[in-house]
């Protein structure tokens, strides 16, 4: 399909009454940006045919097409490579007492020959490896469902076709992708296979073992981006109303422009989203990007989409040449290269006023208003974890109790119990004890204590006339003249 065959359709799905219509558009609409890849290069014999010959930049990519702006220099390099290999060589004390330093550090960005190390222990996938030895190998035995398998299978062909890696079809590159993506519809049969997993998967691939980039993957899919990928694609919808409210707090103009032509969030987020913006920008930024999202989750990829639509829509200069929805949308896909270079765009993402809590406050908001115009809407944004360090902690506490079940499984104590009798009586406490049995209970008196009356105050009163009387009567019979008054207390 042709540029002008694409956004005609994109136009149609822009125009659909309910968000709900717009979803289910959603995967047609991205099954057609897919398509580039597949015509922009020619077929995989051109490319083989002239193998000999053919040159690589540093990354892979035929032609050196993803050369980076500038280099660091060796020394920089080699002392970040010597921290990194310090920090990983005692990841659970890093993580637990210095992880800012581990953000800091992946913000400057991964040294290439470590993101191998890297970013299996940033996600979480190096330990759900380690938990679970032998399951890649016992995914990938089971034939799985024929229908992915042919889904998958005619999307290989798709990815990277510039990279070394992905050129045959009997290659590596491709063989390694349609196991790893057959072994998680394997792994997770419910959600199956999306089309976005297939660059995620391919640049996995690029750095780790087949397996290793397995469990990265279900790392991202479960804990990152859980939702993203399931048929109903709920956490993708509730994500594309936030961004929109935080893209009018950050670049209303913007906004502005694209609710004027009609160019809803669906219609540019999805290959955003759901590809970690490998299909977006160039690929050195791609892999700081990367290294920047497993660190902090995916509030980085909110200010990547946000940072992209200020450099493209951000002014009234750039907005002149934007008539329509097909003018956008083209803007949006062709940012000036040197505005994306590595160092100077991933600065700018930093400085993108979005936090946690901003993030949290307006998924809040938006899912109680998604949920009171569609009341079947299921998904939670709790469900994601908020970067490596949240993943860590979650990991830490689940050994924990994990180690507390073994351990009352495993190890369980009897404790004897002990009686202790009293010693036996000797011959006088015996005639006792027999001598007050026989005798016949007697009823004790208490003596009446005086009260204490140091300290409080008392009223005195006459008792009524006609008692007091019959006192002093009884008083001068036996005697007594005085004359009393009785207290009462």
């Amino acid at each position: 399909m042709t540029f002008k065959g694409r956004m005609s359709h994109l136009s149609l799905s822009a125009e659909l009454p309910s968000i709900s219509q717009a979803v289910a558009e959603l995967p047609d609409a991205f099954d057609f940006s897919l398509d580039d890849d597949a015509s922009s290069l020619g077929s995989d014999s051109e490319l083989n045919g002239i193998a000999p010959y053919r040159k690589t930049d540093r990354y892979g990519f035929i032609g050196g097409i993803q050369n980076g702006l500038g280099q660091l220099p060796v020394e920089l390099i080699r002392h970040r490579e010597a921290k990194w290999l310090e920090m990983t060589a005692h990841w659970e004390k890093t993580m637990a007492s210095r992880y800012r330093k581990v953000k800091l550090l992946c913000r400057k960005g991964i040294p290439s020959s470590l993101r191998a190390r890297c970013w299996p222990l940033l996600c979480g996938g190096q330990a759900k490896m380690e938990k679970n030895p032998g399951k890649y190998q016992e995914l990938q035995e089971i034939p799985g469902d024929p229908q992915w398998v042919e889904t998958i299978t005619k999307d290989i062909h798709r990815q990277f076709p510039f990279h070394e890696m992905f050129l045959s079809p009997e290659g590596p590159g491709q063989q390694g992708l349609l196991q790893l993506l057959k072994a998680y519809t394997v792994y997770r049969p419910q959600e199956g296979y999306c089309q976005a997993q297939g660059p995620l998967g391919a640049l996995l691939l690029m750095h780790m073992p087949p397996e290793q980039a397995f469990w990265c993957l279900v790392q991202i899919c479960e804990h990152y981006l859980p939702g993203y990928y399931s048929p109903k694609m709920e956490a993708l919808l509730l994500d594309s109303e936030v961004f929109v409210a935080l893209l009018h707090r950050v670049c209303p103009k913007a906004l502005k422009h694209l609710q004027k032509h009609g160019v809803g969030p669906l219609l540019y987020m999805p290959e955003w989203f759901l590809c970690l913006f490998a299909r977006t920008l160039p690929f050195p930024t791609v892999l700081r990007v990367w290294d920047t999202f497993l660190s902090e989750g995916i509030k980085v990829l909110f200010r990547v989409g946000l940072l992209l639509i200020r450099l493209a829509l951000g002014s009234s200069e750039k907005l002149r040449d934007c008539a329509g929805l097909v003018e956008t949308l083209e803007k949006l896909r062709s940012v000036p290269a040197h505005l994306l270079q590595e160092d100077t765009f991933m600065a700018e993402v930093h400085d993108v006023p979005i936090s946690d809590r901003d993030l949290e406050r307006a998924c809040r908001a938006q899912l109680k208003k998604l949920r009171a115009a569609r009341p079947e809407f299921q998904y939670s944004p709790e469900l994601r974890q908020s970067g490596a360090k949240a993943i860590f902690d979650a990991q830490q506490l689940e050994d924990a109790q994990n180690e507390e079940d073994l351990g009352s499984r495993t190890h369980t104590f009897y404790i004897p119990q002990i009686m202790v009798e009293p010693p036996p009586l000797s011959p006088k406490e015996q005639k006792k004890l027999e001598k007050a049995s026989e005798m016949p209970d007697q009823k004790k008196t208490k003596a009446r204590k005086k009260p204490d009356t140091r300290g409080k105050t008392f009223h005195v009163t006459q008792q009524p006339t006609g008692r007091t009387e019959e006192r002093l009567k009884l008083e001068s019979v036996k005697g007594k003249s005085s004359f009393y008054v009785e207290t009462w207390f």
